[in-house]
């Protein structure tokens, strides 16, 4: 079975092509191949079907994702600009606009080549803002945009969001002094959010620019996060941080945010690292039917 290592800003991906439709992933084989010690390694896995195989009526692709623990997840930003790079260097997709289901909904996706026709930046549009609780989702009641939050002895005036999937925005002075690594999988497990949640650590720079950390829901942290740079893009703006394009400085790169009065644009990199054929032992965890 061949596969694809690719990244977004070095938030990085597993991509097996099905266009057949031929391959059903399993959460044993998920869990495996984004291993980094007994697998090839990944924040996620990216299963690229074509559209009609998701049932998104006029979509050329679907995004099958899912995070590193072997659970299925909404949206992937960063993954999915991995995944229109494969299709546009390989000449799958012909047109350089191109429309990629998820579990989130039908995303539209512009590509950027380079001078020798290879793409490597992306613009998806990621779609509006979720701001409901229910939508989110969120228990409770009150302003999903100021929602206190407690974890390690401390509080947190937290701005939740949708992009697809949850985000717990948290504003902070001094980004390098906040105990990441113990706040943030406290905070995704809180009874508050039903699903779980992404969590974004935020520092505002200017009201152009800000830096994040990201805890990822299933995943631990990673380098970026495309739906988490949009959410807290938007959280910047709503408590009157930022204006509404606003650059994100994560780890792994820098990921640009539009926010117009109807939708969220984000534009990023999409590299490939490597490709090679799994072992026989790890390609078994998968289900794979034969079309006659």
């Amino acid at each position: 079975m061949r596969f694809v290592k690719s990244h977004g800003a070095a938030n990085d991906f597993v991509l097996i092509e099905d266009l057949d439709g031929t391959i059903e992933p399993t959460s044993s084989f998920v869990q495996v191949v984004c291993d980094r010690h007994r697998g090839v390694g990944g924040d996620g896995f990216i299963r690229i079907a074509r559209g009609d195989a998701s049932g998104g009526a006029g979509a050329d692709f679907f995004m099958d994702y899912w995070n590193a623990d072997g659970a299925v997840a909404e949206m992937c930003g960063n993954g999915i600009r991995c995944l229109a790079k494969y299709v546009g260097d390989r000449g799958i997709a012909t047109d350089d606009t191109i429309r990629v289901d998820t579990r989130a909904g039908i995303k539209t996706v512009t590509l950027h080549r380079d001078a020798d026709g290879i793409v490597e930046r992306v613009r998806v549009d990621m779609g509006p803002p979720m701001l409901e609780r229910a939508a989110i989702p969120l228990a409770g009641d009150g302003d999903p945009l100021h929602q206190p939050v407690g974890a390690g002895g401390r509080s947190f005036d937290a701005a939740c969001v949708s992009m697809g999937n949850p985000h717990a925005v948290l504003f902070v002075d001094d980004l390098a002094s906040v105990p990441f690594e113990q706040l943030g999988p406290t905070i995704e497990m809180l009874p508050l959010f039903p699903q779980k949640t992404n969590v974004e650590f935020v520092q505002v720079l200017s009201d152009a620019e800000v830096r994040m950390r990201v805890w990822e829901r299933g995943v631990g942290e990673t380098m970026a996060c495309g739906t988490g740079a949009c959410a807290v893009a938007v959280a910047a703006n709503l408590r009157g941080f930022t204006g509404k394009h606003v650059h994100v400085h994560l780890p792994g790169g820098t990921l640009e945010i539009e926010w117009t009065d109807e939708t969220v644009f984000m534009t990023g990199p999409a590299d490939e690292a490597f490709s090679g054929e799994l072992s026989p032992a790890i390609s078994s965890l998968l289900r794979v039917t034969t079309k006659g």
